[in-house]
């Protein structure tokens, strides 16, 4: 069974930042698409970033030029950098993971972690 474990999250003022991280328990990420996601209540979950197992990483628009996706290989941990927060970011976050697919940002992923809440205040 594998397992991710998101940390990080915290309540920020406006303009603040934060850098989330995923711990999984066995997963390769050298083959593995892995993938940033949120969900505020009372809307849909939504897709924030995505790095694929060659390092190409794709953006949601709303964080594009804010947010960072990255992963350490070694270390089996997937992060997002998040700078310039805004209250619209405020959501849980989680991480996701799924093994090799052509398009990271569109596939259907199979292993999700409990999520970490982050609280942006104006």
């Amino acid at each position: 069974q594998v397992e991710l474990v998101e940390s990080g999250g915290d309540s920020v003022q406006a303009g603040g930042s934060l850098r989330l991280s995923c711990a999984a328990s066995r997963i390769v990420y050298s083959s593995y698409c892995m993938g940033w996601f949120r969900q505020a209540p009372g809307k849909e979950r939504e897709t924030i970033a995505t790095v694929n197992r060659d390092g190409r990483t794709t953006y949601a628009d709303p964080v594009k030029g804010r947010f960072t996706i990255s992963k350490d290989n070694a270390k089996n941990r997937l992060y997002l950098q998040m700078a310039s927060l805004k209250p619209e970011d405020t959501a849980m976050y989680y991480c996701a993971a799924v093994d090799g697919r052509p398009d990271c940002s569109r596939a259907s992923y199979d292993y999700w972690g409990q999520g970490t809440q982050v609280t942006v205040s104006s």
